[in-house]
C-alpha cells in the first residue's frame, strides 16, 4: 500500500504531519513517501506540480494532501499558482467525484452558528464533479468585446460545459451512495437560466429510473444554499456541478461548526484518490501550531476506506476522534467555555492515544 505524501503550503505540512503520525501508529504495512507541492515545489522547482511529484501521486495507491496557497503567490501567472497543483493532480489522476461528509458530532452543536435542534444529529455528503464545469472549460481568456453592453472594452471569458458521459458518471456515483445510507439525492443545478444544468437535470433525471429505490429531488442552487441553513437535515446525499459544489460544500462545512472538521475524498475510476481537508492553507496561522489537523486525519479514515481496503482501520481512527471530542479537547477553532484548549501537535498525540 503505497501512499504519496504531499503537505503543501501553510498550515499543510502542520495538518499532515499529524495524520502521519496517527496513520503510523495503526502499524499496518504502507509505504509513505513525501513530495513538494503547491508554493513549496514553486519555490524549489518554479511549478507548483513538479513531474516528479506527480509521477509519485500516479504511482500511489493513494495520495494524503495538505493544502496549498499563500497570498505572496497571488501576483504570479495562473499556470504557476499552487493551486494549479491540486487542479492539475485532479485532471491527471481522473479524479472526477469528490465526497465531503458533511457531520455534526454530538459534542460540537455548540460549535456550529446553527441552533442546536438544526444541525444535532446532522449526516449530509455532497458529491461534487471535479474535473468539468466552467473551472476547466475552454475557450477562456481575454479580449476586446465585438457586442456586448461594451463594445471595444477589454473582456475575460470562461465556458460552462458538461458532456452526457460526465454527468452519467457522477450521477450513478450518487446513487450508488446514497443507496447504502438514506435513499434520497438531490441534485442541485440552475437550469432555469442556464442549458448545461438543464442538460444535467434531464440526464439525472435518466439515470434516476435506473435507481426506482432511491428518491431523486431537483433543487435550483440559490435555494439549496438557503436550506442547506434553513432545514439541513432534510438533505441526505447532495449531487452538483464543479463550481455550485465548490460553494455549498463550504457553505454545508459551516454547519458543523468547523471547516477544520471536515474530510474530503477525490476518486477516480479505479478506486485511487486524493484526500484532503476541505480547509485551505490558511497562511494567517501558519506555523503557530493551533491548526486543527482532525480533518486531515479524517481523510486518512476516509482513504483507509476507500482506496486502500482497510475499513476496521478506519473505524478506529474515527472511533478515536469521537473519543478525544467526548474528552474535551479541542483546538482553538472548535472551542467553547468549559473545554480544554489544545494545539495541533497535541490533538494529534491524544489522536494516537485514543486508538490504544
Amino acid at each position: 500500500m503505497k501512499i504519496a505524501v504531499l503537505p503543501g503550503d501553510g498550515i499543510g505540512t502542520e495538518i499532515v504531519s499529524e495524520a502521519v503520525k496517527v496513520l503510523e501508529a495503526l502499524e499496518l504495512p504502507f509505504e509513505m513517501e513525501s513530495a513538494l507541492v503547491g508554493g513549496a515545489a514553486y519555490e524549489a522547482h518554479g511549478h507548483p506540480l513538479p513531474e516528479s511529484t506527480l509521477k509519485l501521486a500516479m504511482d500511489a495507491d493513494a495520495v494524503l494532501f495538505g493544502a496549498v496557497g499563500d497570498w505572496k503567490y497571488d501576483k504570479l501567472d495562473r499556470p504557476l499558482r499552487p493551486e494549479q497543483a491540486i487542479l492539475g493532480l485532479r485532471k491527471n489522476m481522473g479524479l472526477f467525484a469528490n465526497f465531503r461528509p458533511a457531520i455534526c458530532y454530538e459534542q460540537l452543536v455548540g460549535a456550529s452558528s446553527l441552533k442546536p435542534e438544526l444541525i444535532a444529529g446532522l449526516d449530509i455528503l455532497i458529491i461534487r464533479e471535479l474535473t468539468g464545469d466552467i473551472y476547466f472549460g475552454q475557450p477562456r481568456g481575454r479580449r476586446t468585446a465585438t457586442d456586448g453592453h461594451f463594445p471595444g472594452a477589454e473582456e475575460a471569458f470562461d465556458t460552462m460545459r458538461y458532456s452526457r458521459p460526465e454527468i452519467e458518471r457522477i450521477a450513478h456515483v450518487a446513487f450508488q451512495a446514497a443507496r447504502k445510507r438514506s435513499k434520497k439525492v438531490t441534485s442541485v443545478d440552475k437550469a432555469n437560466v442556464l442549458e448545461t444544468f438543464q442538460f444535467w437535470k434531464d440526464v439525472m433525471t435518466e439515470v434516476g429510473q435506473q435507481y426506482p429505490d432511491v428518491e431523486l429531488q431537483h433543487m435550483y442552487v440559490d435555494n439549496a444554499a438557503m436550506q442547506l441553513v434553513k432545514a439541513p437535515k432534510a438533505f441526505d446525499v447532495v449531487v452538483t456541478g464543479n463550481m455550485f459544489g465548490d460553494i455549498l460544500s463550504d457553505e454545508a462545512s459551516m454547519l458543523t461548526g468547523s471547516i477544520g472538521m471536515l474530510p474530503s475524498a477525490s476518486l477516480n475510476s479505479k478506486g485511487q484518490g486524493l484526500y484532503e481537508p476541505s480547509h485551505g492553507s490558511a497562511p494567517d496561522i501558519a506555523g503557530k501550531g493551533v491548526a486543527n489537523p482532525l480533518a486531515t486525519i479524517l481523510s486518512a479514515a476516509m482513504m483507509l476506506r476507500f482506496s486502500l481496503n482497510q475499513e476496521a482501520a478506519a473505524q478506529r481512527i474515527e472511533a478515536a476522534v469521537q473519543k478525544v471530542l467526548a474528552q474535551g479537547l479541542r483546538t482553538p477553532d472548535i472551542y467553547s467555555e468549559g473545554t480544554t484548549k489544545v494545539g495541533t501537535a497535541q490533538m494529534g498525540d491524544a489522536v494516537v492515544k485514543a486508538l490504544a
